[in-house]
């Protein structure tokens, strides 16, 4: 692939975010629809939407079945809503929240600031202009199918403790799958308050609310105690290393002696040698944490050198395939 192609990357992301935001696939459903009456169902012009509609067909995500006449592949399904496998929120999370912050990369990695620290003042960000914001980025983070979180939920041990605490759980699949792996365990949601309400509504769907507590906290303000394991999945990579300790100096606060702490995050190389696709999925998770929140992914060492200053003491490090995290074992010191 030239220079010139792999710049030219978001042209999909951008095709797919439109029709997203027009409601192309929810217009098409499961049958064939001509461009006028989808026009007519999302408020387009005709003759622009064919053009959209000959794009997406172009790879895939639907089918020109006659001229003027379009029908959603198996492929396009899950742009639509209300699919079982939705990846409505997910496509406009990427492709136009987080898009917007990704325009100010060259002077993200000028000035070392984010993206919103970066704008001139009184210019909103498509962050606040949206509002359906919130309720996208709650829908991206943590819903997937507890089964997705199986690999990890039966990486580590859990039967050992009593308790586990998922901290900034998101939408409550990892508790899910920890709770399904080990029944004798219990859970315990810490997160911001509408956030723990969604995911205390799906534990209680899945039948696991009898064995979840939840707890609304900001995590930078309060861990609270009765937990003898806390499980931080993607939460730290989104803060800068001083903001990190603290939440980890939180967890060591109220971790009982014998307690663990499980951080589920990437891991870089000390050195990128070369092209590898699994390793550039995590280094462009380490842009995004530069322009979006100020966070950045880590080596093996830079964690080690967190859990350290937060009281910590590393003990092992073992991969959960097939996400590309690895999970970090650390106990507190005593």
């Amino acid at each position: 692939m030239t220079l010139t192609a792999m710049a030219m990357g978001y042209f999909r992301g951008r095709a797919l975010c439109a029709a997203a935001r027009l409601g192309v696939a929810d217009a098409l459903g499961r049958d064939e629809r001509s461009v006028e009456r989808l026009a007519a169902a999302c408020r387009a012009d005709p003759a622009a939407l064919r053009r959209l509609l000959r794009a997406l067909a172009s790879f895939d995500i639907a089918v020109e079945t006659r001229p003027g006449f379009f029908r959603l592949t198996e492929r396009g399904m899950p742009l639509r809503k209300d699919d079982r496998s939705s990846e409505w929120a997910a496509v406009i999370f990427w492709a136009d929240l987080l898009a917007d912050d990704w325009g100010r990369l060259a002077e993200c990695v000028r000035e070392g600031k984010t993206a919103a620290s970066l704008r001139p003042e009184g210019a909103p960000r498509r962050w606040e202009e949206d509002p359906e914001a919130p309720q996208i980025f709650r829908a991206v983070m943590g819903t997937a199918p507890a089964e997705d979180y199986m690999p990890i939920a039966r990486a580590w041990d859990f039967s050992r403790h009593r308790v586990a605490a998922d901290l900034g759980c998101g939408g409550g699949a990892l508790t899910a799958a920890i709770l399904g792996a080990w029944p004798d365990v219990r859970g315990m949601l810490v997160d911001r308050p509408e956030a723990v309400a969604k995911a205390a509504a799906r534990l209680q769907a899945e039948g696991f609310g009898a064995r979840c507590d939840c707890e609304a906290a900001d995590l930078l303000e309060r861990v609270p105690p009765g937990a003898d394991v806390h499980v931080l999945k993607s939460v730290l990579h989104g803060y800068p290393d001083e903001e990190a300790v603290k939440i980890l100096r939180r967890c060591r606060a109220v971790l009982p002696a014998e307690g663990r702490l499980l951080l589920i995050e990437f891991v870089l190389p000390e050195v990128v040698a070369g092209p590898d696709e699994g390793l550039e999925q995590r280094l462009m998770s380490d842009l995004n944490m530069l322009v979006a929140t100020g966070g950045r992914e880590r080596t093996a060492a830079e964690w080690k050198s967190l859990l350290r200053q937060a009281g910590f003491d590393s003990l092992s490090a073992a991969d959960a395939a097939p996400q590309a995290v690895t999970i970090i074992e650390a106990a507190p010191r005593g």
